[in-house]
This record gives structure tokens, sequence and C-alpha cells, in this order.
């Protein structure tokens, strides 16, 4: 594919994406193609007539969508219905990136979410993902792709995200509460995206069938689990406190439980997904390397 349109271009994961597709990208932010107005989609994509479209941007405020439920949904709904509708006209792929929140239950869960199984999402935000996922299935050539606890390569400066979160509080204070009640699967962003240009075919004999894939790194970790190795690999002494969901007091709800199958995805033969822990090292590695 020589072109390929990446919406929400700025931020982590779609850096990431034009990165690894380097001369094939081409970016896209809110600055330059607002996804709520239908006619300046249309208009651009027409003009452009891409290969593909990626789309990863997305109200991501999980709490604030809570109180913006109308601008939240603007985005991560009605942007997507005018990607659909634009990648019908062209018949060319769409890909939507989502996200584990669509799977809002599984208090008394242990085992992983498969593709097949009915979304159950809890809050503003995680209904407007599930809502953004209807939206692109209606355009025949999707691929939707749902994903979990993204953190990008320590050189993306701009990044916002769990592990540089902490590492930021690191250095100026000496104990941290995180939440110790919610498991998923921390993923690195150079993985996931590298996987999702593999379904798409980017560099590849041909896309994976359309549909529902679930891309993270393996295992599973609470965010306290996560805390007490991105500090033990930090070499830091910051004493980590556990605490419930509820002590934290977040505004909207958050999963109890969001690991994602990733069986589908590997049957495929994709490129491997290290566990998240290896994935973790691999980011540290490249921070002492680079010095950032």
């Amino acid at each position: 594919m020589e072109k390929v349109i990446v919406t929400g271009a700025l931020g982590q994961f779609g850096g990431e994406l034009c990165r690894q597709l380097d001369t094939g990208a081409v970016p896209f932010d809110v600055d330059t193609l607002d996804l709520t107005d239908g006619r300046n989609v249309t208009q651009t994509l027409l003009a452009l007539k891409p290969d593909a479209v990626i789309n990863c941007a997305a109200y991501t405020g999980v709490d604030q969508a809570q109180s913006q439920p109308a601008r939240c949904r603007a985005v991560n709904v009605r942007g997507v219905e005018h990607l659909a509708a634009v990648c019908d006209a062209l018949d060319c792929p769409l890909v939507q990136i989502s996200s584990d929140y669509v799977f809002g239950a599984g208090e008394d869960r242990d085992t992983p979410y498969r593709e097949d199984e009915p979304p159950s999402p809890h809050g503003v935000y995680a209904q407007s993902k599930y809502d953004g996922e209807l939206a692109a299935a209606r355009h025949a050539k999707h691929l939707i792709v749902r994903t979990c606890g993204l953190y990008a390569r320590p050189g993306d400066t701009a990044a916002r995200n769990f592990v540089k979160t902490l590492l930021r509080f690191a250095r100026r204070q000496r104990e941290l509460k995180v939440v110790g009640d919610q498991r998923c699967t921390p993923s690195y962003v150079p993985h996931v995206a590298r996987a999702v240009l593999f379904l798409l075919g980017v560099g590849w004999a041909e896309p994976a069938p359309w549909g529902i894939y679930h891309v993270t790194n393996g295992g599973s970790a609470t965010w306290y689990e996560f805390a007490r190795e991105i500090f033990r690999l930090a070499k830091s002494e910051v004493v980590v406190e556990e605490i419930s969901t509820e002590e934290y007091g977040a505004a909207a709800p958050r999963p109890a439980y969001s690991v994602l199958d990733t069986t589908a995805y590997h049957s495929l033969g994709g490129p491997a997904m290290p566990t998240w822990k290896e994935a973790l090292e691999e980011y540290f590695d490249q921070l002492s390397s680079t010095g950032r």
C-alpha cells in the first residue's frame, strides 16, 4: 500500500504507525482533519484516494466523557461514521482502533475475552468506543482492532501514558498509590502498531480476513503490578501502595477484568507479541540507549 491515511497522527499510536509506514503514511490530526465535519472528511478522502484508512483519532478522556457525552460521541461515533461512509465510496479498507473498555463487566471473571463475545460497555467512553466499532463494521472492508494499556517508545517525547506518568511522579515523590483490582494487559505501542500493519497487509501478501481482532502483549497485570515492575526496572526506591478502584474514586467506571484473547491474531502467523514484562524491558533498554 502506497498511501495510508492515519488519523490521530499526533497521538502516540498514530505517530508510531506513521513512523513505521514512513513515506506511505498520510498523517492527519484534528488541526488538519476534523472527523466531526462529515463534508470535509468526504472531500479530503475522495481527493486523496487512499489505499486504506487507519483511524487512531479518539476522544480518550474517560472521566471527562461522563460530563461531555456529546463531545465524546461526536469524535468516537460520528467521526467513525463519516470515515466508514467515504471508505465505502472508495472501496478501501478502514482500520478502527478500539479498546478493551468495551468489556466493562468481568468482576468475577478470569478468562480472556474472545472477539466473538458480546461487549458490555460501562460508562460514556466505553459505550462510544463500542458504538464506533458498530459504525466501522457497517463498511464491508473493516478491521476493528481492540487493544489495551498503550504506552509509546521513550523517544516519543509528546506521548502521555502510564509509564511516563509514573516515572515523572517518581522524580518528585517517594510514595505512590496505584489501583490493584483492575486486571488488563499493558501493551507497547511499537508492537501493536506492527501487528496492525500486518493485519492490513502492509509489507505482507494480503490483509487478514475482515473483522475484529484483539492485539495486546502477552499475559496480564493489575496497574499495581505494572507499577511495581516499572519501578523495579527503573531501579527506583519509590514505595507503591495498592489501593482499590473505589478508593481511587474516578468519575467513570473501569473494567475490573479486560484481558483480551489474542488467539485469532496469532493464528494468522503475524509478528510475535512479547509478554508485557518483555515489552517493558524493551522500553527500558531503549530508554537507556537514548538517555530520555
